[in-house]
Formats: C-alpha cells, sequence, structure tokens
C-alpha cells in the first residue's frame, strides 16, 4: 500500500501524468546460469503480477497518445521487448495474456525466419566450445577459461564488450571468427518466424521496428540510419499489413548509441513514438521521439518495487531536447 501510494504521488495522471516504460528483451522457459540477467518464466510472472498491483499498463501506443493529450490515468505503465526473440512468444506472450496485459515488441527484421543476432553468436558460440580454453588472441580479443560455468559467463561478457563498439562490418567479421574458433553448431531457432510475428499481432500485441541489422546508429551516416530505420518500418508494414507507428533505438543509450539526428531521421520517417533506453519517466515535456526507459533487474517484490519508485523520481536531465545532442 505504501509503494501504492508513492507511485501516485509521483504519477498522478491527467496534465502531471508520467509514463513508465518498461523494457525486457527475452524471458526463458527456465533459468540459464549463462543469462543470470534474463527473468525466467516464474520471475516474469511475478514481475508481472507485481506492476499490476501498483500501475495502471496500457498498451505503448495508447500511453503515448494520452501522454500527449495529458490524459494519461494515475501511475501509468507501458512493458515493452526489443530485438524479436522467439521466447516472446511462445513464453511471455501466455503469461501477458494469462494477465490480460499487452507489450509492444520492438524486432530487429533482418533477424527474423532464422537469423541470429551476433551477441547470440558470441554466447551460443562459447557455451558450445569443447576446449578447455578459448583462445581469441589473433583479433585482440583475449584467452578465455572454459572450466566452468562462472568462467564461461565472464568469457562471453569480454568477449561481447570487446566486439559490441566495433563498425558492423569489423564486428561481424570478428564474431564469425569467435564461431570459427570456438567450433559447435549455432541454433537457428533463437528468434521469431514471421508466422509467430503474425500471431504475435493477431492477439492483439503491439508490433514496432528496431532497425534492420541492430546497428549502433551514433556509427552509421545519415543515410545508412535512414536505410536502417525506413527498411525495418516497411518489412513490418508489409509482413503484417498495417502502420507501424513505433520505433526503438538499438541499445538506445542517448549521445552514445544515437544522436539528436537520428531522431529528427526518426520523426521524419512518420512514427508516432521512439523509445530510448535513457532511464526516467516521460511526461508532457518529453520528446516523444526520445522516450525514456528502464530495465527493472530486482528479483524480489520490495527491490522491485522501490526501483520504480526511484525511476519515477523527477530527473530533469530527461526533458524534452536535454538528453541528446
Amino acid at each position: 500500500m505504501i509503494l501504492k501510494t508513492l507511485v501516485h504521488g509521483l504519477s498522478p495522471g491527467g496534465k502531471r501524468g508520467r509514463l513508465s516504460i518498461l523494457i525486457f528483451h527475452r524471458v526463458l522457459p527456465q533459468p540459464d546460469p549463462l543469462l543470470p540477467s534474463i527473468p525466467d518464466a516464474a520471475q516474469f510472472a511475478r514481475t508481472l503480477d507485481w506492476l499490476r498491483t501498483w500501475f495502471n499498463v496500457l498498451p505503448l501506443d495508447q500511453a503515448i497518445a494520452r501522454l500527449q493529450d495529458d490524459s494519461l490515468p494515475p501511475r501509468a505503465a507501458a512493458i515493452t521487448f526489443d530485438d524479436g526473440y522467439a521466447d516472446n512468444c511462445t513464453v511471455a506472450m501466455p503469461i501477458l495474456q494469462g494477465r490480460r496485459l499487452t507489450a509492444t515488441f520492438f524486432v530487429a527484421t533482418a533477424y527474423l525466419d532464422g537469423g541470429r543476432m551476433w551477441n547470440d553468436t558470441v554466447i551460443e558460440a562459447v557455451r558450445r566450445c569443447r576446449q578447455a580454453t578459448l583462445d581469441l588472441s589473433d583479433e585482440g580479443l583475449g584467452v578465455h577459461d572454459l572450466q566452468s560455468a562462472a568462467a564461461i559467463a565472464r568469457a562471453i561478457e569480454r568477449i561481447l564488450d570487446g566486439v559490441k563498439y566495433r563498425d558492423p562490418e569489423h564486428r561481424l567479421t570478428l564474431v564469425d571468427y569467435v564461431a570459427t574458433t570456438a567450433g559447435g553448431r549455432l541454433p537457428s531457432d533463437l528468434m521469431l518466424t514471421s508466422d509467430q510475428l503474425r500471431t504475435m499481432r493477431k492477439a492483439g500485441m503491439g508490433i514496432g521496428a528496431h532497425t534492420a541489422t541492430h546497428p549502433i546508429l551514433a556509427g552509421l551516416a545519415a543515410a545508412e540510419v535512414r536505410r536502417e530505420v525506413g527498411d525495418s518500418k516497411r518489412f513490418l508494414e508489409s509482413l503484417l499489413q498495417q502502420r507501424i507507428t513505433l520505433f526503438a533505438y538499438p541499445n538506445g543509450k542517448p549521445d552514445v548509441d544515437y544522436r539528436a539526428a537520428d531522431a529528427e531521421i526518426v520523426r521524419s520517417l512518420g512514427f508516432d513514438g521512439a523509445v530510448t533506453t535513457a532511464w526516467g519517466a516521460a511526461d508532457s515535456r518529453s520528446d516523444v521521439m526520445q522516450l525514456p526507459r528502464f530495465t527493472p533487474w530486482d528479483r524480489t517484490r520490495l527491490r522491485f518495487g522501490a526501483r520504480l519508485v526511484n525511476n519515477l523520481w523527477p530527473n530533469a536531465r530527461l526533458r524534452s531536447g536535454q538528453f541528446a545532442h
């Protein structure tokens, strides 16, 4: 009751309404020691139960429209997923439906139907490596002990950090090198199929664009940004036979992963709203093309609730035009 009162005071609705947008990526059927930050089905179900105790959960497109016309309900929140993993359909969606909730799923379209994101290639290559040590020193990615689950997890983190901010072509070369050196057969069913995406939309889930190949937009020329964003929008509109109105920036950190100029390109392509990974809650002064979101990772009710309250605390840095230059 105390938490709900705090949330209500910080997010009262109407002209003073504030919108909390949560980010998820995957929901696993069972816990995975190599992916400790990703919730499994049981944890996700608990999280949704906590969330709907304290918040009024809206579809993101409706929440953005109501944010703009000052009609948000008190304690407004929306749920989003990034990237387009198959477990969004097979695990997350049934849990959402069981609680009469919806989410918006932002899809990197190039990986549908058997594709695999570069980070998952690294994760799965290291997971499946049968060597005690993985030597990637030829490409400056270090030598990694793989003799325990903890060591494998550390190796994955170090390799991902070493590859993440390379230019897309070089990153792909490095990822292929990691996979080839590690050996092993890689999965082809991690991402959604086109049929699953259609099923999700028919079930009432929101679908948004997330570029085609998930590049760091800040590293691209303007024409490449326009192509990546526009291609993903057009692909989804053709697949689903409806207008795609929402976009999520890959990685999403202002000034690091995308620039103000990139936000203007997104605006020019006809989206109604776009979301970042800058923490905070949106209000009527927020730039609708740079709405803040956050990831709630806490595993206990009290800590999760405290995280939500902290995220609602007013932060002038997140106002329109002040957190991407």
